[in-house]
């Protein structure tokens, strides 16, 4: 799984955080510098505006500490608490009470003899009030990278799939009342670089994904009432590391990806699930191929994708119309 490529998708979040507050305006504009250099972190919408960037990797440094805040009112970066172990490819999840769940991924671990790579199940809690991390219960099963994290209706954070030395299968849910995590059904297929779309149903959306050599287009869904998985319909494309959008009512947008282990295919098609019929239709296909991408929401019903492998220009995706259209890019292209 190490030769895997298409697992890490981070260093291009936290400047797109900071530029989508003005994409309705149809342009893109530098802001401040970040303090640390960071890939394969994460990037953390607050409650109180700021994001939070924790962790990532630096020249190789898998799993670094640092962390830094982003304040979209002055366009600047500041220090905040270092996280207690270092760490890359983890999730961050905004919990209901404001603090930011951060868990697994994978750090260096050095001894006498050289550093090697480990999976982690350690998870620890941001609270912005004090602008420190602090330790909370464990995983069940240590996760490297490209698992996904989602908060549920009820608070809970279900976690699915990713890899340690091979595709997982497991899932899990973190209850923050408690602070631990307890194992839930597993999935119907394991994979890795799926996602995973809440619905407005409550239900969660798995879709896609490999197993390292072949790529999925089957689809399941997670019901937090039984714990299980169940499969819906399968998409009309198999694709991993692509997006994952809930649109207004309700429609899930799936777009782009890659089909190849080395992720030398870069795909320019888009699908919707409607979560009624639990069927996939085909919609608009991108002018671009890509992976690794963010799909981001606007005010306006529209989503902005952004990024991903080989690909500078941005583009809008119209659900009215079923269409992507290019989106106006001068910054540099942001790809690991």
């Amino acid at each position: 799984m190490k030769s895997f490529k298409v697992r890490r998708l981070g260093c291009f979040t936290v400047l797109f955080l900071g530029c989508c507050l003005m994409a309705q305006a149809q342009s893109w504009t530098y802001t401040g510098s970040m303090v640390f250099r960071h890939a394969f972190h994460t990037a953390t919408l607050l409650e109180n505006g700021n994001v939070l960037v924790a962790g990532g990797d630096y020249k190789g440094h898998y799993g670094i500490a640092n962390s830094e805040l982003y304040n979209p009112s002055t366009g600047t970066f500041s220090t905040t608490g270092s996280l207690n172990t270092g760490r890359q490819s983890h999730t961050a999840t905004l919990l209901n009470n404001g603090q930011v769940l951060i868990a697994g991924g994978e750090a260096n671990v050095y001894s006498p003899t050289g550093s090697h790579i480990v999976c982690l199940t350690t998870a620890e809690l941001y609270n912005p009030s004090t602008g420190t991390f602090t330790y909370t219960g464990s995983m069940t099963t240590a996760r490297c990278a490209n698992f996904t994290a989602t908060r549920m209706n009820n608070g809970t954070v279900l976690f699915t799939g990713g890899y340690n030395n091979g595709v997982i299968a497991s899932a899990e849910v973190y209850e923050p009342s408690t602070g631990t995590f307890s194992a839930t059904g597993n999935l119907q297929v394991g994979r890795t670089a799926q996602t995973a779309t809440l619905l407005e149903n409550g239900d969660v959306l798995i879709a896609g994904g490999t197993n390292g050599t072949n790529f999925f287009n089957s689809a399941e869904l997670y019901n937090p009432s039984s714990g299980s998985f169940a499969f819906t319909g399968s998409m009309k494309a198999a694709r991993g590391s692509f997006t994952g959008t809930l649109l207004p009512g309700g429609d899930v947008l799936a777009a782009a990806g890659t089909n190849s282990p080395y992720g030398s295919t870069r795909l320019t098609s888009a699908e919707l699930y409607n979560p009624s019929t639990g069927k996939w239709t085909s919609t608009g296909s991108l002018n671009y191929g890509r992976f690794g991408q963010t799909g981001t929401l606007l005010q306006d019903g529209q989503v902005l994708i952004a990024a991903g492998s080989f690909s500078q220009v941005s583009e809008l995706y119209n659900p009215s119309s079923g269409t992507f259209s290019p989106f106006p890019s001068k910054t540099p292209r942001r790809c690991c």
